[in-house]
């Protein structure tokens, strides 16, 4: 059954028990990742573990040989003998989780360069440095690199138009929740401790992993707020180096997203911390303690965490179209501040986002003030609130969450 109680029904393609496909809802980056591999010989996928990742380029990809480098023996095969290894996959193959055996890379390297063919290799990784890094060494202008960040509300409108951004927050974005049906607390909490216990344990030897989640929670305590190391490093009672490296780790394996402010050539002084965000606001939600969506309304950060929901779906937005993203936000010596920029060549599209559902005056006050150090807007101003308007207010286009998709799409064509 669905979330509303209604039999499930697939929109893109049946289940395939020998493939191990599960029921799966359309990813708008699909036809960006095949395209891609028409024009490389290596096209590369990453984002966090259970972002749909696996499923999405063994349904695409379905014609190519399938190998998950988690498996262990296949893993030791791999970098005991990559070459022999290699041979078993002269036409190329579908590699999960490619940063398990990064040595893979160079030979992969010597393959595409002798075959000279697109195609060949469609790899996944859920390590976004390090990852990133060994693919610069060895597979420079070879291979294309997306991001598949979890569901985008885009993405699941089509499935579940009754659901609000209450339901987001509280929910989440991660797939299995919405294939399973899954009480998003409990499958959060199992994504906690799976995490800790393997891809902390495979990126850093982290002596005190209570002392490690705790550090976690706090940073969802302070979502959507400049970084401060120092004032965590207190409450936590470790070093300002430690936290960096823990900041590290979390961006690493794409639980933590920092935004970094605009340092544009103008006449003010602007903060150069980060903003703190979390790649998933459910998980946010689940760290905070949050049990169910009523919790939600009357949280004192549901304004943070409506604000981290609509970043991540300007910033899906950009992701699924096989796009790095452009974003910043704004925040003066004074307190004048925006909370998005979204940059469109040399021009910036200010936003806004509030989670209210009543407009008040005061919604506008921070683009009267940007205003008055940047004059021009060509492509407008946006704000993005709790309500269900869309229309045009004070020279602002008014939306909800809902929206961001198309009203981007549309900007970007102007």
């Amino acid at each position: 059954m669905g979330l509303n109680g209604t039999p499930r029904v697939n929109p893109w393609y049946s289940a395939k028990a020998d493939k191990g496909w599960i029921q799966m809802i359309p990813r708008d980056i699909a036809s960006y990742l095949k395209n891609l591999s028409f024009k490389y010989p290596v096209v590369t996928l990453t984002g966090p573990r259970q972002s749909g990742k696996t499923t999405l380029v063994r349904h695409l990809f379905d014609d190519k040989p399938y190998v998950n480098m988690e498996h262990i023996e296949t893993r030791q095969y791999a970098q005991s003998d990559p070459i022999g290894f290699l041979n078993r996959y002269s036409d190329g193959a579908v590699i999960d989780e490619i940063q398990r055996a990064p040595d893979l890379l160079s030979y992969i390297q010597v393959i595409v360069d002798e075959q000279q063919k697109n195609g060949m290799f469609i790899l996944t990784g859920s390590s976004q440095f390090k990852l990133m890094a060994n693919l610069s060494q060895s597979l420079a202008g070879r291979s294309a690199l997306l991001c598949l960040l979890p569901f985008s509300i885009h993405e699941l409108q089509a499935r579940y138009s009754e659901l609000d951004y209450v339901d987001y927050i509280y929910r989440g974005f991660y797939p299995r929740i919405y294939d399973h049906d899954l009480t998003p607390t409990t499958a959060l909490s199992d994504y906690f401790e799976t995490y800790v216990e393997r891809d902390i344990r495979q990126l850093s030897r982290i002596q005190n992993l209570m002392l490690f989640q705790k550090f976690v929670r706090l940073c969802a305590g302070r979502i959507g707020q400049l970084l401060n190391t120092a004032n965590l490093a207190n409450d936590i009672g470790v070093s300002h180096t430690t936290i960096r490296e823990w900041i590290s780790l979390l961006q690493t394996s794409y639980i933590l997203f920092l935004l970094e402010p605009y340092h544009g050539n103008i006449r003010k002084r602007l903060v150069k911390s980060p903003k703190l965000y979390f790649y998933d606001v459910g998980f946010a939600s689940f760290l905070l303690g949050i049990e169910n969506r009523s919790q939600i309304e009357t949280h004192p950060l549901r304004g943070n965490l409506f604000e981290n929901l609509a970043l991540m779906e300007v910033l899906k937005y950009r992701y699924n179209r096989g796009l790095k993203h452009n974003l910043s936000f704004y925040r003066d010596s004074n307190g004048n501040e925006i909370d998005i920029f979204f940059s469109i060549a040399q021009h910036l599209l200010p936003i806004e986002v509030k989670s209210g559902e009543t407009i008040t005056n005061s919604f506008f006050n921070n683009f009267k003030n940007v205003s008055k150090v940047i004059s021009k807007f060509p492509y407008g101003k946006a704000l993005i609130y709790g309500g269900d308007r869309y229309d045009v207010q004070d020279n602002t286009q008014i939306l909800n969450i809902h929206h961001i998709h198309p009203y981007l799409s549309g900007i970007e064509k102007q």
